[in-house]
């Protein structure tokens, strides 16, 4: 949420057109969407472009305020939506009712101005605050991840017989870095990986972690994909596509990478208790890592497993069998 730029929007259910008018205009700093019923009120959550609040009245034709709250409250897409009841309904049996199904206030009508000002302001901060939290939180785990500690709290570790795993490092990083100020070097880092990223996201990929100058991307994991190799192929070759034009235009130091790929099972799960990292284990991983400490600058090295796969989609270049420290001899692939 752009804190500067973004206005919050507010649907304002009732069906009276003088509540809908006085409301409308109290709350005119806001982008406002109106209903005059239950049924146009769900549509319009459950559009996608979704209200951040909304103001619900009680007593309607057809499905009065209660019967919407349930419906929204229930469904994934739209529980996350605080809901203020505007009700003439001023007993407390009514007013604990809405709280029990769900309601975030209970404003009772003939309401004042600055009240409903004053709540609705507390509650839009609260939703800004928590899409804030949500972001970073995005920055940090997979959504699916996400969710599942949000609903359960927690996330049981689970196996993954088919995912495709890509390691990159920078190319003479260590050189580079003991001739960078530390400011320069972490700028340069910071706008490599977000490219990185931006650009793993894009195809269907998730980054998993970075390690110092190592970037290490997945598909497959935790959401299954039946493209999880060509999605990762594409994303190597972006973050290659992304170095060669930023050189091109003299950007930065001038770094390369190395890039290695492989497929096969791993386990995914959540590490930590206080601070919550998500990782994968499994040879997957080390076969990945030694393709990319086996592979040369601005080239993509694959193992036998990600060929199998691939070998009809993309032209691959066989490097015969190499040995690998602590796997033996391995059979290699140059990406074209």
């Amino acid at each position: 949420m752009n804190g500067l730029s973004y206005i919050p929007s507010i649907l304002i259910v009732d069906d009276t057109p003088e509540n809908l008018d006085i409301l409308s205009g109290l709350l005119s700093a806001y982008k406002r969407k109106i209903a005059l019923n239950g049924e146009t009120a769900l549509k319009i959550a459950n559009s996608g472009n979704p209200p951040d609040l909304i103001l619900l009245d009680i007593m309607m034709p057809g499905m009065d305020g209660y019967e919407v709250i349930e419906k929204l409250k229930s469904s994934n897409n739209t529980k996350h939506i605080p809901v203020i009841f505007v009700s003439a309904l001023n007993d407390i049996e009514d007013e604990t009712k809405g709280f029990k199904l769900g309601a975030a206030d209970y404003i009772t009508k003939p309401f004042h101005p600055a009240i409903v000002e004053a709540r609705v302001k507390t509650h839009l901060n609260l939703v800004r605050t928590t899409k804030r939290a949500d972001q970073l939180l995005e920055n940090i785990l997979p959504r699916k991840i996400i969710n599942d500690l949000m609903e359960d709290g927690f996330s049981m570790p689970e196996h993954f017989e088919d995912v495709t795993i890509l390691f990159t490092d920078l190319v003479g990083f260590t050189s580079i870095s003991s001739k960078t100020s530390a400011d320069d070097l972490i700028t340069e880092l910071n706008e490599i990986f977000s490219a990185f990223d931006e650009i793993t996201y894009r195809n269907g990929g998730e980054r998993i972690k970075t390690i110092g100058d190592a970037y290490m991307a997945a598909c497959g994991v935790p959401v299954s994909n039946n493209k999880h190799a060509e999605i990762i192929i594409e994303i190597a070759r972006g973050l290659i596509d992304f170095l060669n034009e930023r050189n091109r235009k003299n950007l930065g130091l001038g770094f390369q990478l190395r890039a290695g790929i492989s497929t096969g099972p791993v386990v995914g799960a959540v590490v930590g208790k206080t601070k919550y990292v998500y990782d994968i284990f499994g040879d997957t991983v080390n076969t990945a890592s030694r393709m990319e400490s086996n592979s040369e600058p601005m080239r993509i090295n694959i193992s036998q497993n990600t060929y199998d796969l691939v070998k009809d989609k993309f032209k691959l270049i066989d490097r015969g069998e190499i040995a690998v420290k602590g796997k033996g001899v391995m059979n290699m692939y140059f990406l074209e």
